[in-house]
């Protein structure tokens, strides 16, 4: 590789780190928020919080990595092209050809690091992720312990306490039960408290008042109580269980295993399971056109002392028109599994568009109106 080559390409690559970095960013923040929210105001722990954030990067990287990709292109270009560098080798006879060889390999180099991601990475962090969501909605302090909110462990149950004391006593405890649709209960109590053993788990309310309501002939009766205890297994351990996820699974499981014994155990039909194992591979040659649309819509507007943003806006605009073509393909294959071929089109398509720019780019006189001759007369 000639050393322009190495200086282009180590400058894709450290502005890619940049986009990269900034846009993972911004992204985790936007969803830490609401994860953090979510987990420590359910008296989860901080090294909680940063398992879950450390598990969601990689799908998150992924969904960064094509506009990064396409965000170092573009710079790159432009600022090549303003410092009069890409004029210069033009000038030395590197055609627009030439000039895109180094952006070839940079977009490889993304198109590996998305393969990784797609392939190993984020089924891993996906599956680990689903097994740690289940073991915490598992955890009845994560699910029942939270003072001065009303929850909803299971459908049409509500509970509430208004403090915990340290010594793990409920105080002020109110229990809503309408998942019998005849009959509907209310629990009050003093003091409650969670008991859990082999059985199960079972909450003891201590000093209260129990009111139940016949639907049909709206009577309701009430009954003071000592103590009474209430069986809350099914409420802290339902929808618990780890339940498979084609995205959980790896490519070659997805490749080599029966669809239909997949569908059986996911739920998923075999356009989803077709969908999922073709967007896998073709998000790496997304990537690819991605760092070629930039550069060679920018290499057909030439050198200009006012910038080539012009261009900058039809790159982004081309982009994004290829993007909503791999989402319409992608609610094709779920319909059909059979379309998957279609999966590739917006890839084949984009590779289309940058070698008929890089035509354009080398030949301008191609689309040239040709004027006619005229000959001066005597």
């Amino acid at each position: 590789m000639a050393r322009f080559d190495r200086y282009m390409l180590s400058q894709f690559l450290l502005l890619f780190g940049f986009f990269a970095l900034v846009l993972v960013a911004v992204f985790w923040i936007n969803r830490a928020v609401v994860l953090f929210d979510r987990l420590i105001g359910d008296g989860q722990t901080a090294l909680v919080f940063l398992e879950f954030t450390s598990l969601s990067l990689p799908k998150l990287i992924v969904t960064v990595l094509p506009i990064a990709t396409f965000a170092a292109s573009v710079y790159v270009t432009n600022r090549l092209s303003g410092e009069s560098e890409l004029v210069v080798m033009q000038a030395t006879g590197s055609g627009p050809w030439r000039l895109a060889r180094p952006v070839v390999v940079y977009g490889l180099i993304v198109a590996a690091m998305m393969t990784l991601l797609s392939h190993a990475l984020v089924p891993a962090a996906q599956g680990q992720l689903s097994i740690r969501e289940a073991e915490i909605s598992r955890n009845v302090t994560s699910r029942l312990l939270t003072e001065g909110t009303f929850l909803s462990p299971a459908t049409q149950v509500t509970f509430y306490t208004r403090a915990i004391g340290e010594d793990g006593v409920l105080r002020d405890v109110f229990l809503s039960d309408r998942r019998n649709p005849a009959q509907r209960a209310i629990y009050t109590a003093a003091e409650a408290y969670l008991v859990r053993n082999d059985a199960g788990t079972t909450l003891i309310m201590v000093d209260g008042l129990a009111q139940r309501l016949d639907v049909a002939d709206n009577r309701l009766s009430t009954a003071k109580f000592q103590d009474f205890s209430f069986d809350i297994t099914t409420l802290v351990s339902s929808n618990t269980e780890v339940t498979g996820s084609i995205r959980n699974m790896s490519t070659l499981s997805l490749l080599t295993e029966d669809w239909d014994r997949i569908a059986d155990e996911t739920g998923a039909r075999n356009g989803a399971i077709s969908e999922e194992v073709h967007s896998r591979f073709a998000q790496p040659l997304f990537c690819i056109v991605a760092a070629l649309i930039g550069f060679s819509t920018l290499m057909v507007g030439g050198y200009s002392r006012f910038g080539v943003w012009r261009e900058a806006v039809i790159a982004f605009g081309l982009l994004i028109a290829i993007d909503g073509l791999r989402s319409t393909f992608s609610r094709m294959v779920l319909a059909d599994a059979s379309l998957w071929p279609t999966m590739y089109l917006p890839s084949l398509l984009g590779a289309v568009l940058v070698t008929g720019m890089l035509t354009w780019a080398t030949r301008p006189a191609l689309l040239r109106r040709r004027r006619p001759l005229t000959v001066d007369a005597i």
